[in-house]
């Protein structure tokens, strides 16, 4: 090794060495928190409340994880990210809703002298404020250190969709786990139990609860980072958690406005509600496939993908069917090499589509993203590029007239596309140089 770049070396290596400080930290941060939290749960309902609590959390916990993850499928957030996001919500938001709100009621109480009081007003005006503050905080951390993660609204709601399903599993073991140390001290029967109607009403009924108020803050966060204004960028994220604190507030408030309160507040809110933010759901999946479509084209016409991995790129069944066949031949790491690239070139249409609005003065890193992204796509396309292929024409995703050469058969060259952005043309042999030249110099 030269000596002359042994200097690079080591100056590139600072920035990996403070983001694994970073991500250490923040690991034992939430064990910390996760082994406070459990101790404290388990000291408030018991032993055996507590693994029966812990075992009915469970069971809500997979849908709803699957159901957000199915909202970013477009472009896939790293298991280390999500699992970030569920274990803030399960650990750290968790024990410091549980403090401070154990707090406030006390404090109250102390000075109305009226327990009952003390409890309802914590419900409905100290609880809401704490417990999404606390759960908004791991999407701030991630807007703040991981701000490329933020591509848009998407984002945000899967961020948030894992932060509150975390938080809502350790809310869950607490309650269930009381209701069953309840059943067991008036040795009441299975199915008249308190233990079944909390899991009826928390699992059933309104799982959903805490991930649609979250929801809220979180797309607050996804429409700052696709905003050009300093005061957008701050006011929207507070926006969405005001909105999520009302949200909460009204479903707890929902058990003092009468016997029918929470039918009315569930059946006029909370339902439709929900039912607005699926079908927004479902059209930020359809835009964003739609984004990831155009702009590979354009990467397509020049030469770095092939016109048939366009729409098996864009159609998750045909990217599921990729990989199996990629498994089939190649085996796991075949397999796992076409996931990347699926991946990848989710990221790189994404990447170039807020490019092609903000432009590339917005994001000063533009040009190294995007050469670091094509490299990538470049060392793996010999894998999943056939299989990508393969899996369009199984689906028929191709029209009949479609020319399996198309531009890919053209040895291309750097072409001006509308936009902000220059793509460059790959090179038809040896290897992907280390500095090829991609964006505006």
């Amino acid at each position: 090794m030269p000596r002359a770049t042994r200097p690079s070396r080591l100056l590139h290596r600072v920035p990996r060495t403070a983001g694994a400080v970073r991500t250490y930290a923040l690991v034992a941060l939430l064990g910390v928190c996760g082994i406070a939290i459990l101790e404290l749960v388990r000291e408030q309902t018991g032993t055996p409340g507590f693994f029966v609590g812990l075992g009915l959390a469970l069971l809500p916990v997979a849908p709803l994880m699957a159901a957000f993850r199915w909202v970013g499928r477009a472009s896939p957030h790293p298991w280390a990210q999500l699992a970030f996001c569920f274990g803030w919500g399960a650990c750290a938001a968790a024990l410091i809703a549980i403090l401070a709100n154990s707090f406030a009621t006390q404090w109250i109480a102390a000075a109305t002298a009226d327990p009952s009081d003390a409890d309802q007003l914590g419900s409905v005006a100290i609880a809401p404020v704490v417990e999404e503050s606390a759960k908004a905080a791991a999407l701030l951390l991630v807007f703040l250190f991981r701000r490329r993660q933020f591509s848009g609204p998407s984002d945000g709601f899967v961020m948030a969709g894992f932060t509150a399903t975390g938080f809502a599993f350790t809310e869950n073991i607490l309650y269930l786990g009381n209701a069953f140390d309840e059943d067991v001290a008036n040795g009441t029967g299975v199915l008249n139990s308190v233990t079944a109607a909390t899991f009826f009403v928390r699992g059933i009924m309104s799982p959903f609860a805490h991930p649609l108020f979250t929801v809220a803050t979180g797309l607050g966060f996804g429409a700052a980072a696709l905003a050009v204004r300093r005061t957008s960028r701050t006011g929207l994220p507070l926006l969405g958690l005001a909105s999520a604190m009302g949200l909460h507030a009204l479903w707890n408030s929902s058990s003092d406005l009468g016997e029918s309160g929470f039918y009315v507040v569930y059946g006029c809110v909370m339902v439709p509600v929900f039912v607005l933010l699926a079908c927004l759901a479902v059209w930020i999946r359809r835009r964003r496939l739609r984004a990831v479509a155009g702009e590979l084209a354009v990467y397509a016409a020049a030469g770095w993908l092939s016109p048939a991995e366009v729409p098996a790129l864009v159609s998750m069944p045909a990217r599921s069917l990729a990989r199996a066949l990629a498994r089939s031949t190649g085996g796991r790491p075949a397999g796992r090499a076409v996931a990347l690239y699926e991946a990848d070139a989710a990221s790189l249409a994404l990447l170039r589509h807020r490019a092609r609005g903000g432009g590339p003065d917005r994001d000063p890193d533009f040009a190294r993203r995007e050469r670091e992204l094509l490299r990538r796509l470049w060392l793996r396309r010999a894998t999943a590029g056939p299989a990508l292929s393969r899996a369009a024409v199984l689906e028929e995703l191709l029209p009949p007239c479609f020319d399996p050469l198309g531009v890919a058969g053209r040895v291309p060259g750097p072409s001006l596309v509308p936009g902000p952005v220059l793509v460059p043309g790959p090179r038809r042999s040896g290897p992907v140089p280390s500095a090829m030249t991609a964006g505006p110099q």
